[in-house]
């Protein structure tokens, strides 16, 4: 990627994408129960053609999706969002049968997805994840007809329970590690296959799953046994940068909120922003997040061309931008005193919705880690 300037046809779109979050799509969102799907908010979506985009976009146009949406409705921003984390490995790595049943239903927001890789022992450790597939006896023949018994449980999973259909990460045991991980499609009603809501600090869905001794056969296999984590890890370097976009999304609405709140509010004899303390805070609130949005599009950029240090850009792109806005929000919060903190405030909202970025689909530590080991490796490979 050359150049970080948005074509005029690019910042045009993301300005209409920016008001239609707002003027449509936030009052849906506002109806909506916290903690449960918002089926006419997804719903709508897909009549806008907005989820559609999420499967037919690159990284660059993924980012400006998500950006602009998470600036007017996070809501609608998270429940795009996760429709394409939970479908996008039935797009890549399933079959045409798989896609047929479920692709039309998620493009329009009739089907609901979600992505099953987190448990109670495995989160940022993703390779010592302990669901079992074990082959399955049943039918008498030892195992050979195929098919597995999934045992054990998921949790944190993004709208669990109430998502028709899971993307799910199972020990196959091919080998250790990573090595040993399938990718199944679970439809909801699956027998053996139950979950409860988990109560959270971000609104959206969130829960825990259990299988006890859910049939799976080689037609809900996503990809070859015991290839799984590799579908698993495509999905998060599409999307690590866009989560960095959704959090790019919400700083850029804290940071014009903090503008027009210390522009316009009087205090020792003046407006907040005379006082030089409160103008060099806003102006690292934006310094930060112009930083943070231009390393989201390069990573994006670097994603759309193929580029072999994909991972590494991504990791820092969701690294900084998160972390950015958690200080971006945090500082808006302190900017604003006691009135961003009253329960329906934008701020009070953004608040609760900016720290799960850190965590989700990678937490920073993680980032670093994977940072480290791209320079490292990079390094070697040159020697």
């Amino acid at each position: 990627m050359t150049g970080f300037a948005l074509g005029v046809d690019q910042e045009e779109w993301c300005g209409r994408l920016r008001a239609l979050s707002a003027e449509r799509l936030r009052p849906l969102a506002e109806k909506g129960e916290p903690g449960r799907v918002n089926r006419p908010l997804l719903a709508a979506l897909g009549e806008l053609g907005l989820l559609e985009r999420v499967f037919a976009s690159g990284a660059l146009e993924l980012c400006l999706l998500r950006e602009s949406l998470a600036y007017g409705c996070t809501e609608a921003e998270t429940a795009l969002a996760l429709q394409g984390l939970g479908a996008y490995p039935v797009l890549r790595a399933g079959s045409g049968a798989q896609r047929e049943r479920w692709l039309p239903h998620v493009r329009s927001g009739r089907a609901v997805a979600a992505f099953a890789l987190s448990e109670p022992g495995a989160g940022s450790d993703a390779a010592a994840l302990a669901l079992a597939a074990v082959p399955d006896t049943a039918a008498g023949d030892g195992g050979r007809s195929g098919g597995w018994r999934l045992s054990g449980e998921k949790c944190w999973i993004s709208n669990a329970p109430e998502a028709d259909f899971y993307t799910v990460f199972a020990r196959t045991g091919e080998g250790p590690g990573a090595k040993g991980v399938s990718a199944f499609l679970v439809p909801a009603d699956r027998e053996g296959l139950s979950g409860e809501p988990l109560a959270m600090l971000s609104p959206h869905p969130i829960g825990s799953l259990r299988f006890d001794g859910v049939p799976v056969g080689p037609e809900d296999l996503l990809g070859e046994p015991g290839r799984g984590f590799r579908v698993a890890m495509d999905t998060l370097n599409l999307f690590r940068p866009s989560v960095g976009a959704f959090a790019v999304g919400m700083a850029r609405a804290a940071l014009d909120a903090t503008l027009a709140h210390t522009a316009g509010r009087t205090a020792f004899g003046g407006t907040l922003s005379d006082l030089q303390a409160v103008a060099h805070r806003v102006a690292e609130m934006a310094t930060r997040t112009e930083a943070a949005r231009l390393l989201v599009y390069a990573a994006a950029g670097a994603y759309d061309r193929g580029a072999a240090d994909v991972p590494g850009r991504a990791a820092m792109a969701k690294l900084l931008a998160t972390e950015t806005a958690q200080y971006v929000v945090d500082h808006a919060v302190q900017l604003h005193g006691a009135v961003a903190l009253r329960r329906g405030h934008l701020l009070e909202h953004l608040y609760r919705e900016v720290r799960a970025p850190r965590i989700y689909e990678g937490a920073s530590e993680v980032q670093r880690t994977i940072i480290a080991k791209e320079l490292y490796g990079a390094l070697g490979a040159g020697r």
